[in-house]
């Protein structure tokens, strides 16, 4: 990861498409960012890839909190 982008994301950080919490950061090569929620993040990650130069993904966050609550 690069260390220009903040190492964690936080629940202030909002889904550029719904405003939900975000899990997905992605650094654009015109030098803007993008937040998504897990859902969003999924449903625009294949022209992410090719639009982003970095992209920084924390949905793993939602997997462990299930599996601490026994939903998985």
């Amino acid at each position: 990861m690069n260390a220009t982008l903040a190492p964690r994301l936080s629940a202030a950080d909002r889904c550029d498409r719904c405003g939900a919490r975000a899990y997905i950061r992605a650094r654009l090569a015109s030098g803007g960012e993008l937040f998504f929620c897990a859902h969003h993040g999924r449903q625009h990650l294949p022209r992410l890839r090719a639009a982003a130069t970095e992209i920084h993904d924390e949905t793993g966050q939602l997997d462990e909190a299930a599996e601490e609550l026994g939903l998985r």
